[in-house]
């Protein structure tokens, strides 16, 4: 055997186990930079689009993403109404594209925009609203305030103002109870 064969030989060696490290940390380091996306990431670049859920309680819910935040999203049904959807309470979503928006990139002040951020605008403006329970209960009334971890409903028929007449009863719920918030 020649030197200048055996040279080559031993430089493709070390060319192959270059190539093949190489491969394995990028391998390694997309793994890593994938487990730090979460699913509202996966969304976000995907408001405006046609989306399918299947939401616990809820079942299957099809509209346009209108906004997503960090433990919720806001569907514009088929029809003309708005869901205000849990995040948690999303089993599965059809309709994504490949692209996820990296994480933690939506900043700091949307980061903040919670559940009950989003409910206490509905509290502000007195709407009647549908409540959708994570067991597939409804309850019918208007929100009277929101604290960081629940809601209070007063219950009343469909169609009628809150009016202390009109109130069945005032009813504490969890947010982890709750899976869709339509306004009536």
């Amino acid at each position: 055997m020649r030197w200048d064969e055996l040279f080559a030989d031993l430089e493709a060696q070390y060319d192959a186990a270059q190539d093949a490290e190489l491969a394995a940390e990028v391998s390694d380091r997309t793994r890593r930079e994938l487990a730090l996306v979460r699913l509202v990431d996966r969304l976000r670049p995907v408001v405006g689009q046609p989306v399918m859920l299947r939401v616990t309680g809820a079942g299957a819910l099809e509209g346009r993403l209108i906004g997503v935040g960090p433990d919720w999203l806001l569907l514009g049904e088929l029809g003309g109404r708005e869901a205000l959807v849990a995040l948690p309470a999303v089993l599965s979503v059809g309709g994504l594209t490949a692209q996820s928006a990296s994480a933690g990139s939506e900043g700091k002040v949307a980061a903040r925009l919670t559940m009950a951020f989003a409910l206490r605008g509905i509290v502000r403006d007195r709407s009647a609203v549908t409540l959708t329970y994570i067991d597939g209960a409804t309850t019918t009334g208007t929100f009277d305030r929101v604290g960081s971890d629940f809601v209070e409903i007063a219950e009343h028929p469909p169609g009628e103002l809150r009016r202390r007449d009109v109130v069945r009863t005032v009813r504490t719920v969890p947010l982890a109870a709750v899976a869709t918030v339509r306004r009536s």
